[in-house]
């Protein structure tokens, strides 16, 4: 159970905010009264709804809240009038509407969702309550209904988005350059970290999770640059590009940290030529983003100078080294362009445009790792709670049980997202009761008393000013908003003149029934662990990699990057928990999630050969496709091929290694020859080394 003191004093930047979203609700209602809308209360409440700490996050929430409003308006007109005299076949409807978007929501992890989301519930919220009462409902009303509440909803967000735009203003951007210049630096410190030579090898491997979960948070946070009234709204597909590079570089870090372990345990180590180059890359990485261009181009024509030019009689020594230095390559590449990006972001920030910002690519957000079970699971909990609440409502008979489905099916869409949500909706259920006190107060003693809009203002004043502190931050908003919104959706009952005793009690009781069913439906259907939810995401990584066999468009390997970390971002911090309570090392699965950037590079090399191959001329069919396919098969049954099968993937990767080493010394035979050499040490570390020419190989290991 959450535990919050509602009796903190909250901070100046919380007062601010509170005063803000006060002025914007109340402009809101104000307006609505003024231009004849029924219900100017949802105006209120719609302004509360969608603050947000930055004005460019609460502009664009309004937008999606607008965009989600019009959706539910659509279901109301389309679903309402053809099932409204079929109660079991409304019941059904209203479920799988909502079952339905709750679906959508859960596969866009951006801010958007909240569009998908609102166009769920809105049937609920609007149609209910009016559906409460049937003989006074008509088939045009549920026309004039949807429309009212989208003006109601605009005039309430726009108010609201206005609000925290023009008075005193919080930018995002400040917060994410912030961000980005702390992860450039932190990257830095990292790469000069994994290429210091002279280190403990047997030190603890560089965290490179805390890098994917920063890649991610930013990815979440720039999404509302757009919606900043600044320049860096010029830049943001710039942003969202170093991002992507950013994440292309956690591969390459995992496989040059690899590698530099593996040369120094040789009876060789790192060559004196390597040493220099080492040492001259972490000078250039040191300077950040005031590196001449010139310092790159050298850098790269000393890799030239040392990489070995392979053919089918090179040894394995020649092939590891072609593997490090294309990786080296990988790493100058990626900072340069990641130096370049933050160059182009400085231009945004001075009112210079960037002349190729349009050119500018990244990856979208819908790309990222969607966890398909927790998207059904959630689904299914929604549809089975507003469904069976529905029809508790018809049979039943009683009138304010419409609060049920209503609350039952919100509740199930806003917690969708959360690993357990049944101890954060038990904590709703809690603030919901008690929301009982403040909104049976305000409906039944002091509204009553306001007869005009300066009376309303000065009875909400003090309520709304000290709990809206409450919702600038995440966690405080979370344990809020039950009590401070229950209680404002109550005085929703004014606009449609059931504004007394009785009809309070029913609806809060009923408003009871429905969280409890959104709690049983919930911890029926989502009672996940944490270690389910991490081989759900492991899962979802080896069937990505499978699929690169049999994809009809070879992806870029930033787009598989991007993909991947953003899945370790989700891994890690509950990774760490599973290791504090000694889970990771009873299960498989999790093992294999502690050491998923082994997995990562492995998609990453298959990428690279996939983008070889096309560009490869070969007397006959290509001797990739046999080694891809196994590899496919060994990720898409998460691992759980024989061992004999396993052990076989050695030769055949051989085979591969020889053919490829056979073919004419280019670029692309080397790129080839290095994502096979990366295979190989990926999956089998300790094996026998290569033998030049050899078509079978008696040496294997344990898998992975």
């Amino acid at each position: 159970m959450l535990k919050f003191n509602f009796f903190n004093i909250p901070t100046k930047d919380e007062w601010l905010f509170s005063l803000k979203s006060f002025i914007g609700a109340m402009a809101g209602f104000y307006l609505a009264q003024r231009i004849g809308l029924p219900r100017p209360f949802w105006a209120m409440l719609s302004a509360y709804v969608t603050v947000q700490t930055f004005a460019g996050a609460t502009a664009s929430k309004a937008l999606y809240r607008i965009i989600g409003s019009t959706i539910g308006a659509f279901g109301i007109v389309l679903l309402l009038p053809l099932f409204f005299n079929y109660s079991i076949l409304a019941a059904l409807a209203l479920g799988l509407w909502y079952g339905f978007w709750i679906f959508v929501a859960l596969h866009d992890r951006s801010p958007r969702t909240y569009a998908f989301l609102l166009g769920g519930y809105t049937v609920g919220i609007v149609a209910m309550p009016a559906m409460s009462d049937s003989s006074q409902i008509t088939l045009p009303i549920f026309f004039d209904m949807a429309i009212n509440r989208v003006q109601e909803i605009g005039v309430g967000v726009c108010c609201g988005a206005l609000a925290h735009a023009l008075i005193f203003p919080t930018r995002a951007g400040n917060v994410v350059i912030q961000r980005l210049d702390q992860a450039l630096k932190d990257t830095a410190q990292n790469i000069r970290n994994i290429i210091d030579y002279r280190r403990t090898i047997t030190a603890q491997r560089p965290n490179l999770n805390t890098l994917s979960s920063t890649i991610t948070e930013l990815r979440m946070l720039t999404t509302h640059i757009p919606f900043e009234a600044n320049n860096l709204r010029w830049v943001h597909n710039i942003l969202g590009s170093l991002q992507d590079h950013l994440a292309a570089l956690v591969p390459v870090l995992s496989a040059i940290d690899d590698r530099i372990r593996y040369l120094v345990k040789t009876e060789q180590g790192i060559p004196e030529e390597v040493r220099y180059l080492l040492d001259d890359i972490s000078s250039w990485i040191a300077k950040g983003g005031d590196n001449p261009y010139a310092e790159a181009v050298r850098l790269r024509r000393q890799i030239d100078s040392i990489i070995p030019v392979i053919t089918k009689n090179s040894s394995w020594n020649d092939m590891l080294a072609a593997n490090f230095t294309s990786e080296l390559y990988y790493l100058i590449d990626i900072s340069e362009d990641c130096f370049g990006l933050r160059r182009r972001v400085n231009e945004g920030l001075a009112g210079q445009e960037p002349s190729i910002e349009a050119k500018e690519r990244k990856v979208s957000t819908m790309s990222l790792m969607v966890d398909k079970r927790k998207a059904w699971a959630s689904a299914f909990a929604a549809f089975s709670c507003v469904t069976l609440t529905t029809l508790m409502w018809i049979v039943s008979g009683w009138n304010a049980m419409w609060a049920a489905p209503m609350m039952g099916g919100m509740y199930c869409l806003f917690f969708s997202a959360v690993d357990t949500p049944v101890p954060l909706l038990k904590w709703q259920f809690w603030m919901t009761a008690l929301s009982a006190i403040p909104a049976g107060l305000y409906l039944l003693w002091l509204f009553p008393s306001a007869h005009s809009m300066e009376m309303v203002m000065l009875v909400c004043f003090p309520f709304f000013i000290y709990f809206g502190t409450y919702l600038q931050s995440p966690f405080k908003s979370l344990t809020s908003i039950p009590l401070f919104f229950t209680t404002m959706a109550t005085l929703t009952m004014f606009d449609n003149g059931s504004a007394n005793m009785t009809a309070f009690i029913n609806v809060q009781i009923s408003q009871c029934i429905g969280i409890l069913c959104s709690i049983i439906f919930m911890g029926i259907c989502r009672s996940v662990s944490i270690q389910s939810f991490i081989r759900g995401v492991v899962k979802g990584i080896w069937e990505d990699i499978s699929s690169l066999a049999t994809a009809t468009t070879i992806p870029s390997p930033v787009n598989v990057a991007v993909k991947m970390v953003d899945g370790i971002s989700l891994i890690a911090p509950r990774l760490a928990i599973a290791q504090k309570d000694h889970e990771a090392s009873r299960s498989g699965t999790l093992q294999s999630a502690v050491n998923i950037l082994l997995d990562l590079r492995v998609s990453m090399n298959m990428t690279r050969l996939l983008r070889a191959e096309s560009h490869l001329s070969f007397p006959g069919d290509s001797p990739f496709r046999n080694l891809i396919a196994k590899l496919a098969n060994y990720y898409g049954t998460a691992k759980q091929i024989p061992e004999a099968d396993f052990k076989a993937l050695l030769p055949d990767i051989d085979k591969a290694l020889y053919d490829a080493a056979s073919l004419p010394a280019n670029n692309q035979q080397n790129i080839a020859v290095c994502a096979l050499t990366g295979i190989r040490c990926d999956l089998f570390p300790t094996a026998t080394p290569y033998v030049p020419d050899a078509t079978v190989s008696t040496d294997g290991e344990q898998k992975t």
